[in-house]
């Protein structure tokens, strides 16, 4: 890959955490403020104030591919037929609403439904961003990105990252929680503990249909499925088994200690190690799709 493609691969994969954090976040923030608004505000904070930093970085980072910040005020006339264009509009409207949102938390500005009414629009605006940053990769000279299973892994691999970052921020508050709390957050985990399997096995599912459907078109597309699994044969392994660990097994890990008491230091490890083996099962995911790709002609 060249320095383009990397600055690609770190735009997307900080942007789809910050988006997938930040729906996530918003989801679990529902469910605690049924046991108090002060609760929720506690737990869900902390991973809040990682949302801008994360798209901070994400932005930086495509500066290396689009080469000139003048570059995203130009995108703004082709937002009309353009996936490119509405990418880098809905990435900035994301990262504005995540800013005010992040403000109003921090002040307590407005009323608790104002601010709420705020969350969920910066949350719709996450969803689409991701959904959008998928959108531009179907190319149909490029048959390997050009399939379904570009927006579900996108999307899917968001959400992923999300819940298990959620599950990590959460662990860290455990220490301070009262004894009434304890059991509605460890009820928070096993929650996102299920989330993450439930993901993983989506991404399982997609994975060989995709692989199946790119074996049966030929040319170029069976030329990426050969770089998969040839020269690039060890990295997907490694990939698979990442997730797999992560999401899969220390998820489950995780769900069945969060229903033990006393078991805040194991929650924490586990938590903190399926966060990260997902993270970077994502990303060399990521760095298959940018490696394998070919194009159809010149």
């Amino acid at each position: 890959m060249d320095t383009r493609e990397w600055a690609l691969l770190a735009f997307t994969i900080l942007g789809q955490t910050a988006a997938g954090l930040m729906i996530v976040l918003m989801i679990v923030r529902a469910y605690l403020a049924k046991a108090g608004g002060e609760l929720a505000d506690r737990l869900t904070n902390r991973p809040l104030f990682l949302v801008v930093p994360l798209m901070a970085l994400a932005l930086l980072a495509s500066l290396f591919h689009l080469g000139s910040p003048l570059n995203i005020a130009r995108a703004v006339p082709n937002i009309g037929y353009s996936w490119l264009s509405r990418e880098v509009v809905i990435a900035v409207a994301f990262v504005i609403f995540a800013a005010l949102y992040t403000y109003m938390q921090w002040r307590k500005a407005g009323s608790e439904s104002l601010r709420t009414a705020i969350g969920w629009i910066t949350a719709l605006l996450a969803f689409a961003y991701i959904y959008a940053m998928s959108m531009v990769y179907m190319i149909v000279t490029q048959p390997a990105w050009n399939t379904l299973a570009t927006p579900v892994t996108f999307i899917v691999g968001s959400l992923l990252i999300g819940s298990l970052g959620m599950a990590a921020a959460l662990v860290m508050g455990h220490a301070g929680l009262k004894k009434t709390e304890t059991p509605v957050v460890n009820n928070v985990l096993q929650g996102l503990a299920i989330s993450a399997i439930v993901l993983l096995g989506i991404e399982f599912v997609v994975l060989p249909l995709y692989l199946a459907y790119l074996a049966t078109q030929g040319g170029a597309a069976l030329q990426s499925l050969n770089m998969m699994i040839g020269p690039y044969g060890f990295v997907f392994f490694l990939r698979l088994l990442t997730l797999f660990v992560g999401a899969g097994v220390l998820a489950a890990y995780l769900y069945r200690n969060a229903a033990v008491a006393d078991k805040e230091q194991t929650l924490a490890t586990l938590a903190y190690s399926a966060f990260a083996l997902a993270l970077i099962g994502e990303a060399m995911g990521r760095f298959i799709f940018y490696a394998t790709h070919y194009r159809i002609g010149l």
